[in-house]
């Protein structure tokens, strides 16, 4: 299992923290010092949607001009953006055996990790 996020992020830290309580071992991957590639990128979304992907809740987003947002209105754009600014990319991403799960939630991931 792979978790892809920013250590500082909250729900990061929620998502963590829930996988080690429940004795689940994991990698993490940090987009703030390894980045993510293209390929990955691609990957995930094709396997949901780009507006999915793109964290328009945390500060990164609210720090993008107005024209910057505005021009997220493809998955191209959006992928360009996200390639530029890793902390665009919603967090945590977890990756395990190919289900792909976007977000925390407690229900989402107990039924993910049955």
């Amino acid at each position: 299992m792979v978790v892809y996020g920013i250590p500082n992020c909250s729900t990061v830290k929620k998502a963590r923290t829930w996988l080690e309580e429940n004795g689940i071992q994991y990698t993490f991957h940090d987009y703030k010092k390894h980045g993510i590639t293209v390929e990955k990128l691609s990957e995930w979304m094709g396997a949901h949607p780009w507006e999915k992907l793109v964290n328009r809740a945390g500060t990164t987003f609210r720090k993008l001009s107005d024209e910057e947002k505005l021009a997220i209105v493809s998955p191209e754009a959006a992928q360009v953006l996200m390639m530029a600014q890793p902390s665009l990319i919603k967090r945590p991403i977890i990756e395990w055996n190919g289900p792909l799960v976007v977000g925390f939630d407690v229900t989402e991931y107990a039924q993910f990790l049955d």
